[in-house]
């Protein structure tokens, strides 16, 4: 098995691995594989799979997290990586009126997304999803209970409270200036129940990654 150029490149070049040293790998659909690096030519680095070992789930019930991107990038890309470390399962970027961002490059959410993975060890990859419509993805549905964070007034409940162990989850985050009234109305029609994240005004990527460890330390519990 020949390693893809990026992680051969990492391999030869940055951790000065050579023929017979062991390696750890994962295929960032659940299972970890530990091989030895049979042969190293120029950039190609050879692996021979020893072992297969399936990770367990680490939490029960699906995450996702849908945001509306912030104008700076790099508080995306650190979402992301956060993110990814805790434990989510699905990431969305959504458009609304009031987004700072209409465009994002998932090529390097991608990268962020694996390197933090392996830092985590962890063996999956949540699934990354590009820029779309707050519309379109509401439409989409989701089969599971679904939140949604604004800072209206209104009642709501502390998402903590609300979000039920083992359930499959899902949390829409506005941008700096929140959903429109009208966003809001056409996410709770859709059966979305609206939450709160507590008493402070928090930036879009912190309230984003709050949800995100409410929701994996609800999967995490055990009856």
């Amino acid at each position: 098995m020949e390693l893809p150029q990026e992680e051969a490149g990492h391999c030869i070049r940055v951790l000065r691995m050579k023929e017979g040293d062991r390696i750890r790998l994962t295929d960032g659909k659940g299972s970890f594989y530990d091989a030895v690096i049979s042969g190293v030519s120029g950039k190609r680095c050879m692996v021979h799979i020893e072992n297969r070992e399936v990770q367990p789930p680490l939490w029960n019930g699906r995450i996702h997290i849908a945001v509306a991107p912030t104008k700076l990038m790099d508080r995306n890309e650190w979402f992301v990586e956060k993110a990814v470390e805790i434990g989510v399962d699905e990431i969305s970027f959504i458009k609304t009126e009031h987004s700072e961002r209409d465009v994002i490059k998932m090529e390097r959410i991608e990268k962020i997304a694996v390197s933090a993975m392996k830092q985590s060890q962890k063996a999956t990859l949540p699934i990354l999803n590009g820029m779309t419509s707050i519309r379109s993805f509401i439409e989409r549905g989701f089969d599971g209970d679904k939140y949604i964070a604004h800072c209206e007034p209104g009642s709501k409940v502390l998402l903590q409270d609300a979000v039920v162990p083992g359930h499959n989850s899902l949390v829409l985050i506005g941008p700096e200036g929140d959903f429109s009234p009208e966003e809001i109305d056409m996410a709770l029609k859709a059966g979305f129940k609206p939450i709160s994240l507590g008493p402070s005004r928090l930036r879009t990527e912190t309230a984003a990654l709050v949800a995100v460890h409410i929701m994996n330390l609800a999967g995490q519990s055990r009856e």
